[in-house]
């Protein structure tokens, strides 16, 4: 996988997660204009995904790996999360998916 595919993995999933959570607040209380601006990352997140050019099922199947990486990480550090081995053994199993998906043959 190229540096290019590896920037936008880590672009689009910063607007997944930031879109989903402000998405989030604007459902619990927030009002409308957090669902819009969610809405946007959100759309911003598939346009941007979608600039890699490899077959759409690779695309995501890499995607989802490196996204629950970028969740789980997320939650544990940046939020102070007690992530339990369950996820990581969970995350694990879902990153070895997306490596297979990249690195199998055809």
């Amino acid at each position: 996988m190229n540096l290019f595919a590896w920037l936008v993995f880590v672009a689009a999933a910063c607007l997944e997660m930031t879109g989903d959570a402000t998405v989030r607040r604007g459902l619990r209380g927030g009002g409308l204009p957090w669902i819009l601006g969610g809405c946007a990352m959100l759309a911003a997140y598939g346009l941007l995904v979608n600039a890699v050019r490899w077959e759409f099922s690779k695309l995501i199947g890499v995607y989802v790996g490196f996204f629950a990486l970028a969740s789980v990480l997320c939650g544990r550090f940046l939020l102070h999360e007690n992530v339990p081995p369950s996820t990581w053994i969970g995350l694990a199993v879902i990153f070895a998916g997306g490596l297979i998906i990249q690195f199998g043959g055809k």
